[in-house]
């Protein structure tokens, strides 16, 4: 089991690492200047399907489950400095993982080789595009360690992203603060099914989610909650508003549709909600049990959470919702 969760780990993360954007006119495509919203919908799902196991925040000794993506980019770039190809070359891979199509070879190695899994092409395709057309976010220590093996021919092709200014956009202020919290979130539970394995991890989530969140929700002055319709937890049940939203985004989830996040504006505060979507990884803890869910983790479950209703899911699914409430962003700010 440990070392299947590592692998999905180490599978997400190969999903992202060419050595940044371009950085003149003359790099910039054509495609990319006409796709702008599908390749800000590549960042989002590469933040939420990938950045979980390849967040480049975490340590490069330590807790790390597998390499940044800005690494898989860099590799990547190395054969494929075509934006086609390059592409193409991590859909094949993503879709028939194997060491003979790996970029990889040191961190399978040190990881393993993920496992073969249903994404949709075309998130995996968006999140390609997004690699190769846009900078990605990379650890401080992430360019003398490429530098040292590879040179500078790489990385000086636009890796380093630019720092962001402070958000004022509402719609984009929630994603980061709902991003953020998963990052941290996410980071504690994989460090312990990594570590302990995922009846440990059942354990963490019943004492430590919720300080872990209510933490990030004093850290970004907002109220951060996440709720569902099939609550583990009876306080996370969502009221009739948040009710809705969930039906709306299980639509179009269903349909295959692009998902914004809901927002609308009251007395000052911005309510935002978007929505928690499963993942093959979700599946240990909110499958079916004797299935996905073994039969001594349904057992702690039933015991750490007795009006359980959370599990019954499959992959991508919408099981709950981020209802996060903040100030409303004032212009000028």
């Amino acid at each position: 089991m440990r070392f299947f969760l590592i692998s999905i780990t180490v599978f997400l993360l190969m999903l992202s690492c060419k050595q940044g954007p371009k950085t003149s006119d003359e790099e910039v495509s054509e495609p990319m200047a006409q796709n702008a919203s599908k390749l800000e919908e590549g960042k989002v799902l590469m933040e939420n399907q990938c950045y979980l196991c390849h967040n480049p925040s975490a340590p490069q000794n330590g807790q790390r489950i597998g390499p940044p993506m800005v690494a898989i980019k860099a590799h990547y770039l190395e054969n494929y400095k075509e934006r086609d190809a390059f592409v193409n070359a991590i859909q094949a891979f993503v879709k028939s993982p194997s060491e003979d199509k790996t970029q990889m070879r040191g961190a399978v190695r040190r990881f393993g080789l993920m496992p073969a899994q249903q994404f949709p092409e075309d998130e995996v395709r968006k999140i390609a595009e997004y690699m190769f057309d846009y900078q990605i976010e990379e650890p401080e220590w992430f360019k003398s360690h490429w530098m040292d093996r590879k040179g500078d021919s790489l990385y000086n092709r636009g890796t380093k992203p630019k720092v962001s200014q402070v958000e004022t956009d509402a719609k984009e202020l929630g994603m980061h603060y709902a991003l953020e919290t998963k990052k941290v979130l996410g980071k504690n539970l994989m460090g312990t099914i990594q570590n302990e394995g995922v009846e440990a991890a059942l354990v963490f989530c019943n004492e430590k989610a919720y300080p872990l969140t209510d933490s990030m929700s004093t850290n970004f002055n907002a109220r951060i909650k996440r709720v569902s319709d099939k609550p583990r937890n009876p306080n996370n049940q969502a009221n009739p508003i948040e009710l809705a939203h969930i039906e709306t985004f299980k639509a179009q989830v269903s349909k295959g549709l692009s998902v914004e996040p809901i927002l609308r504006e009251e007395n000052g505060k911005v309510y935002f909600y978007y929505p928690i979507v499963t993942n093959t990884m979700c599946l240990n803890c909110h499958g079916t049990p004797e299935q996905q869910i073994t039969p001594k983790v349904y057992e702690s479950l039933s015991e750490l959470y007795p009006q359980d209703m959370a599990i019954g899911y499959g992959p991508d699914e919408v099981r709950g919702i981020w209802s996060i409430v903040f100030d409303a962003p004032k212009k000028g700010d």
